[in-house]
């Protein structure tokens, strides 16, 4: 079953979130929920449009926004989260997770902190490791200001196994839309009780962490922290990030890791090769295929194809090279 869903791009003269100068952009499309895709944003396979809208906000609506007098449950959303960090939906539990325990919305997290988080996700894949919030907070400080503003994971020295992300998120407060969570989606967003499962608005009281301890953490988390802390050149988070968008993401990280080290290289076939006997031996039967297309891109007429990002967004034009890519150039050309 196919829906009608809309994405809304606003875009601002300002980067400031008080601005009233923001205008916002309808684009009206096919869902093609069959296919994983609604409106060009990338759905989780077998995932219905029918568990959730995107849908446009109007001149006042700011991400910061709480949802007072709101009838629908939703949040917000950057276009730089599926165009720059391939951010999917449904989110899983391990990204709900690390929302709900750093108690910031999905827009209060920087973007920055969302390719680390991506990053970690997928290089825990690739290892056979389940992720985890706490083990990947593990990795991380953070230093909630007043009053509040986008909110930052700032890197342990000598512990964090992930690079500096250099990408540039200049513009990413231009582009955004709202996630309606509808009913099918709510055992995907929703706890039993009705409350969400992370915080849909931004929130005054951020959680701060520092200096995490192994003693802190659980069994499981313990074993993704002891594995990871053996790779001893830093690991490279723009090339893990790039890898969802990958036909071949085995061999892209294989790649990626001899640029950062020979050292990181070995040790990342072998561990892969211990950790999938384990998995084997185990009995998992989840096992992560990465070899699959991860991120796929709608394109009008009904295809699809690889998604093809600019490798430097920046400079102004972000917002209208993410149309193009996402919705297809023809949206970008209508709506400039």
């Amino acid at each position: 079953m196919s829906s009608s869903n809309s994405v809304s791009l606003s875009t601002s003269s300002s980067e400031s979130m008080g601005s009233e100068r923001s205008r916002s952009r309808q684009v009206d499309e096919e869902g093609t929920s069959s296919g994983g895709m609604v409106s060009g944003i990338p759905m989780e396979t077998g995932v219905s449009g029918d568990m959730v809208s995107l849908k446009r906000v109007s001149a006042i609506d700011r991400v910061c926004h709480g949802q007072e007098g709101a009838t629908e449950k939703f949040f917000y959303m950057y276009m730089c989260h599926f165009s720059q960090v391939h951010v999917r939906l449904p989110l899983d539990d391990f990204t709900m997770g690390v929302l709900s325990a750093l108690n910031v919305a999905h827009t209060q997290l920087h973007p920055n902190s969302w390719a680390y988080l991506q990053a970690f996700h997928i290089l825990c894949q690739s290892l056979y490791l389940e992720p985890s919030p706490y083990a990947f907070l593990y990795f991380y400080d953070t230093r909630p200001r007043q009053p509040t503003t986008w909110f930052s994971l700032i890197s342990r020295p000598s512990i964090s196994r992930l690079d500096a992300f250099s990408q540039s998120f200049k513009h990413f407060k231009d582009g955004y839309f709202k996630v309606v969570v509808k009913e099918e989606g709510k055992p995907y967003f929703l706890n039993a009780d009705g409350s969400t499962k992370f915080p849909f608005s931004w929130t005054g009281t951020p959680s701060r962490y520092k200096d995490m301890g192994t003693d802190e953490l659980s069994a499981g988390d313990k074993e993704v922290v002891e594995i990871l802390m053996k790779f001893v050149d830093k690991l490279p988070t723009k090339g893990l990030v790039r890898v969802y968008n990958s036909v071949h993401p085995i061999i892209d990280i294989e790649g990626h890791m001899a640029q950062s080290g020979k050292k990181n290289l070995a040790l990342f076939q072998s561990l892969r090769k211990e950790m999938a006997a384990k998995a084997k031996a185990a009995g998992k039967t989840v096992i992560p295929n990465l070899q699959e297309l991860v991120v796929e891109v709608h394109v009008h007429g009904g295809t699809k194809r690889k998604a093809e990002l600019p490798p430097h967004t920046g400079k102004g034009n972000d917002v209208k090279k993410v149309r193009a890519v996402l919705l297809g150039a023809g949206i970008s050309r209508s709506t400039s």
